[in-house]
């Protein structure tokens, strides 16, 4: 097996860890709302206010869902709409105070979870994750980048 399949064997097995791990994460956390509409949120808290058209395109939904979405969110005090001040004609999506609370609240909840189960490992199995933790740190920075373009 040459240097270059190895890599290929390599990386589809860790990206299958991390798929795994991620979708039984995402299973754990509180179901209050879809998987869209916390997307949504955490998207507004790490990039600040956006256009219903750029939220739609980054959570992979159509323009009209994202309206539909983002109006259940306003009415239930998570989001607001606000002129743009570059270009009146261009409305923003923003965080209200309970949105950030809410987000703040499911990432902890988060945190959390992997805590305890980290809890469970031996000690060299949490210092291997703590080698690991730059590399963690940087794909999701990419990942970050890929998904959610350029910021408004």
């Amino acid at each position: 097996m040459s240097r270059q399949d190895a890599a290929a064997g390599a990386s589809a097995a860790i990206g299958a860890a991390l798929y795994s791990l991620a979708t039984r994460a995402a299973r754990r956390l509180p179901r209050d709302m879809s998987l869209t509409s916390a997307a949504t949120l955490a998207t507004l808290a790490r990039t600040g206010p956006r256009r219903i058209t750029d939220l739609a395109a980054v959570e992979g939904v159509t323009q009209p869902a994202m309206t539909a979405l983002v109006r259940v969110m306003e009415e239930s005090g998570l989001v607001e709409r606000r002129g743009d001040a570059a270009d009146r004609r261009v409305t923003l999506v923003c965080l209200t105070e309970a949105g950030a609370a809410y987000v703040r609240t499911r990432h902890q909840a988060g945190v959390h979870a992997f805590e305890r189960l980290i809890g469970e490992l031996t000690g060299d199995e949490v210092e291997a994750l703590v080698a690991a933790l730059p590399t963690l740190k940087h794909l999701a920075e990419l990942e970050s980048q890929d998904r959610e373009g350029p910021k408004r």
